[in-house]
């Protein structure tokens, strides 16, 4: 439990050290990460803004945020750091998520099968606190989806994905 808070505790701390940037450059604060692969710690900043985002725009977030990292040091032990893009895919966790994401194809997958369907495509009518309204994709009427009963939630990428 320890870890989690830590781990939480962090992320939130290198966000609020990050938004004033991205919001100083244009940029959409679409996640920050902080995650162990093999025995090494990664923070990961997934940046966004219209159009989405290239090199440039990482590089333009990087290298400023950098310095701050060092000054601020939010993070005791070492740790690898970089900054993306979300992706085409990009997975769906936070309000302004779902919120700015109204009207898009969705790809979701439940934790357990339901109504015969563990995994669909459906577009995003509305959010409420933990809860998303859908239209399954060949269909008309609109479903709710509790976030708590979904492995994930993700953008599709792939108009062609799941069709009969």
């Amino acid at each position: 439990m320890d870890n989690k808070t830590n781990k939480k505790s962090t992320t939130e701390r290198v966000r609020e050290l990050a938004q004033p940037l991205c919001d100083e450059l244009g940029l959409f604060l679409w996640d920050v990460r902080f995650e162990k692969e093999g025995t090494t710690w990664y923070l990961k900043v997934l940046i966004d803004k219209d159009g989405g985002v290239d090199i440039d725009d990482c590089e333009a977030f990087s290298r400023p945020f950098d310095k701050i990292l060092d000054e601020e040091d939010p993070i005791p032990q070492s740790y690898v750091f970089e900054v993306g893009s979300p992706g085409l895919a990009r997975e769906l966790n936070r309000p302004e998520h779902f919120e700015c994401c109204i009207g898009d194809e969705l790809r979701i997958r439940l934790i357990r099968e339901k109504d015969g369907e563990k995994e669909f495509i459906a577009q995003l009518i509305s959010y409420e606190k933990g809860k998303i309204t859908v239209v399954k994709r060949g269909g008309s009427e609109q479903t709710e989806v509790m976030l708590s009963d979904c492995a994930y939630v993700k953008l599709c990428d792939d108009e062609n994905l799941f069709d009969e």
